[in-house]
């Protein structure tokens, strides 16, 4: 039976993942970003309660601890604790639309028939996050999407499968203008 985490562990396990992402964001922009957007969440949790939880997530091997050299101690994300995240940063995915650019975003995938679970499931995702099937390997979306595509594809582990772009025009841009009411 798989276990369920409280939304306060989740909490916690996705902070610590987006702890992570700093490591890998190259501007300084990018890490205001996320360090602001960190700070916020951890004051929205109560301390008692996060005690509790961090206590819990030590026993049940999703976050460990690891003692400095000046005596003092880092909570780190296992191994088992970055899927546990990643999967509830997946479930709970959303791309924001902004003020559209007149720009399309195209994720255009050839994927192997030996790979078929993760091509159908990258699909649904795609189509779940509003993305307009143009055909069945081509599909299309008119606001800014590059992070979310990037997580998905290393999600399912399909990279070299995948492909992203932008296009400035296209020959039915009226059509796609009427299926996501940019008219």
């Amino acid at each position: 039976m798989p276990f369920k985490l409280s939304p306060t562990k989740q909490k916690i396990l996705l902070l610590l993942l987006i702890g992570l992402a700093f490591q890998g964001a190259y501007t300084p922009g990018k890490q205001i970003r996320l360090i602001k957007g960190l700070a916020q969440e951890w004051k929205r949790i109560n301390k008692k309660t996060l005690k509790d939880e961090i206590r819990a997530l030590y026993r049940s091997k999703l976050v460990s601890l690891k003692e400095n050299a000046d005596g003092t101690f880092n909570m780190i994300l296992t191994d088992k604790g970055k899927l546990k995240s990643l999967n509830y940063h997946f479930a709970k995915m959303k791309i924001e639309s902004k003020s559209w650019d007149k720009k399309w975003r195209i994720v255009v995938f050839d994927i192997p028939e030996k790979l078929r679970k993760g091509r159908n499931a990258l699909r649904e995702k795609l189509l779940s996050l509003g993305f307009y099937e143009f055909q069945k390997s081509v599909l299309v979306f008119p606001y800014e999407c590059k992070n979310e595509i990037d997580f998905l594809i290393e999600f399912f582990n399909l990279r070299k499968y995948v492909r992203y772009g932008i296009l400035e025009s296209i020959d039915n841009d009226f059509h796609l203008r009427k299926i996501f009411k940019l008219l």
